[in-house]
């Protein structure tokens, strides 16, 4: 296995063979196409220039190769931090989660941490105010429409959960670029409480040592590239950071592609014992890193 970081003319060539220009305040290239900035004083550098030119060349880059599943994780990958931790930090309820940590799984200590938010008249709204300050770097935010718009497919799979994840891409646009959040669903009971429960039917272990029992990814996995079968060529590329990432990435087959965040669980375990994987390695450590790499991986796919 070997870990690369790629750097190549990508968005020179990319640019070069689309033949259109945008001038970045949101008017069309060409009469169909956009481009988003963060702001019209931006210059362009680095992975910037390749997620511009990414878009620019976006119908030409759908027209050929296997179709490009990418599957993120979300804490510490989509975003800049974990989302559990920022709510129980930023909403005071550290004392009572270092107490609990020891007793309860991590699910159920997430949904016990939802209980007592309640019991202080915290409301759901509240909830999702504490969320929308959560980190995300502007590169990823950018790497995300840029992969959406060249047409690959965009899931979340996650031990986060579907409120605090749904709550976070709505409030960065980036919701409409994923067809599928795949973690632990929630719900607002009567009360207007918010309830956490495990994706896993906990009645029924799945079997696997190398996942908590409320998710095990690797199975996931598996569901994911049964349906890809039936849909043709496809590739996969995933992203992650924990411990919980590593069963996932052992799934993945020869052509796809892993970027496991560098410095982290997942990034340690794969280097550990790099022949069980059958996937491309290709690490990253920044918004900008991933960006880059993960453009640059879209269009080896495309030409494959």
């Amino acid at each position: 296995m070997n870990f690369v970081l790629r750097t190549s003319g990508l968005a020179r060539n990319l640019i070069a063979r689309s033949g259109l220009t945008t001038n970045f305040m949101g008017h069309p290239i060409g009469p169909k196409y956009k481009v988003r900035v963060a702001a019209a004083s931006e210059q362009l550098s680095g992975s910037r220039q390749l997620t511009t030119a990414c878009l620019i060349a976006g119908k030409s880059l759908n027209m050929a190769g296997a179709k490009t599943v990418i599957i993120f994780d979300f804490d510490r990958t989509v975003i800049d931090d974990d989302s559990d931790r920022w709510v129980v930090e930023n909403m005071g309820l550290t004392h009572l989660f270092n107490q609990l940590r020891p007793t309860l799984p991590w699910n159920a200590l997430m949904d016990r941490m939802m209980e007592e938010l309640h019991s202080q008249g915290k409301t759901v709204e509240q909830i999702a105010e504490c969320l929308k300050h959560v980190p995300l770097h502007p590169q990823t935010v950018s790497a995300i429409e840029s992969a959406h718009a060249l047409g690959c497919d965009l899931k979340v799979l996650s031990d986060a959960n579907l409120f605090y994840i749904d709550t976070i891409l709505k409030h960065h646009g980036l919701y409409r670029c994923f067809s599928e959040i795949i973690t632990n669903p929630t719900m607002v009971d009567g009360e207007g409480r918010l309830r956490i429960f495990p994706y896993h039917d906990l009645a029924s272990f799945h079997g696997c040592n190398l996942c908590p029992p409320n998710l095990c990814k690797g199975l996931v996995i598996e569901q994911i590239q049964a349906s890809m079968s039936e849909k043709g060529k496809s590739r996969v590329i995933y992203l992650g950071d924990g411990r919980g990432d590593y069963c996932p990435t052992l799934k993945l087959d020869r052509g796809d592609h892993v970027m496991p965040r560098k410095g982290f669980p997942l990034w340690d375990r794969l280097l550990s014992n790099p022949s069980l994987l059958k996937a491309d390695c290709h690490e990253w450590s920044n918004g900008e890193e991933l960006a880059s790499i993960l453009l640059q991986l879209v269009e080896k796919v495309r030409e494959e």
